[in-house]
């Protein structure tokens, strides 16, 4: 009786901790690590809506302090283009990297720190390098350029108080909740009295989990650019968002996939009567008959009888 409630309560534990160990795993090895979090970010220094929100962002941060009469919206335009024009060089990359690295250096500092203020993606350095590019380009105007600390927003205040206690937890557990999660289901289809049905129902509810942290995703993003300031380039933001989550959701869609494959073959073999065939194999190779104990023969007369 033991052994029938236990086998069941473990397999739902395996289950539920599939989505929560993808994503302590996440937390710990993609957000907490600086060099795996500036590599999944690098890509998106080429992405044209970054770009391009990077470009206005400059633009409009070093316009709000120069002031050059009658030819403001030359000037401006112009200074967009080039922007533009860098952010397609080998030189904005490194500035994007660097600029990423400090950006994961705080981030985490808020998090192990509980500290307090919105996480922001500093880009004096792009300034900078553009600014002496067009000195070297001897534009006139290029040495009236200011250097401001133009920033972007990466996690605003509220949203990273909100984060942080689950980060954290998230980023202590790392691989010990799918190592869990493994443990249970082993130690629940080896007390499974039919086990080809507890296989079949853990890969379901395998693909199940990651099908819901998939769906939890998808309205997380939803979400987090419903929430953003009027003004703020929402493609730019989703293409950070969907750089960040990208790890997360190729390991739910393999879950899924692994969980309905098992789920399908453990179905498949029962349906195909595969055990009672090799059942039936045995008792052959031992000389009786299937279904009969020690291979007896009824008998429709006592022995002995005429």
């Amino acid at each position: 009786m033991t052994r029938t409630l236990l086998s069941p309560v473990l397999l739902v534990l395996a289950c539920l901790l599939v989505p929560l160990g993808t994503l302590s795993t996440w937390a710990k090895y993609e957000i907490g690590d600086s060099d795996r979090y500036v590599s999944a970010m690098a890509p998106l220094a080429t992405q044209p809506d970054v770009r391009n929100a990077v470009a206005d962002a400059v633009t409009d941060g070093v316009m709000k302090n120069l002031d050059v009469g009658p030819l403001q919206s030359t000037v401006e335009k112009y200074l967009h283009d080039a922007v533009v024009s860098f952010t397609g060089t080998a030189a904005f990359q490194k500035a994007w990297n660097t600029a990423n690295r400090a950006a994961h250096d705080a981030v985490q500092q808020a998090i192990d720190d509980d500290s307090s203020g919105p996480v922001t993606l500093d880009l004096a350095p792009v300034t900078e390098q553009v600014k002496q590019q067009l000195q070297d380009e001897n534009v006139p105007f290029a040495t009236q350029l200011p250097v401001p600390h133009t920033e972007i927003t990466l996690l605003p205040a509220d949203d990273l108080d909100s984060l942080r206690k689950g980060l954290h937890m998230l980023q202590v557990a790392g691989l010990w909740l799918p190592l869990a999660a493994v443990v249970f289901a082993v130690a629940g289809l080896a007390l499974a009295v039919r086990r080809r049905r507890a296989v079949t129902a853990t890969g379901i509810g395998v693909a199940l989990g990651a099908g819901a942290l998939l769906l939890a995703l998808a309205i997380a993003r939803s979400l987090t650019l419903g929430d953003l300031a009027d003004g703020s380039d929402e493609a730019a933001a989703g293409a950070v968002y969907d750089a960040l989550t990208a790890t997360l959701r190729t390991a739910s869609w393999v879950l899924v996939g692994v969980g309905l494959a098992v789920a399908l073959v453990a179905w498949f073999t029962g349906r195909s009567g595969f055990g009672r065939r090799r059942g039936v194999t045995r008792s052959a190779a031992s000389g009786m008959p299937p279904g009969r104990p020690g291979g007896s023969l009824p008998m429709t007369q006592k022995e002995g009888a005429p």
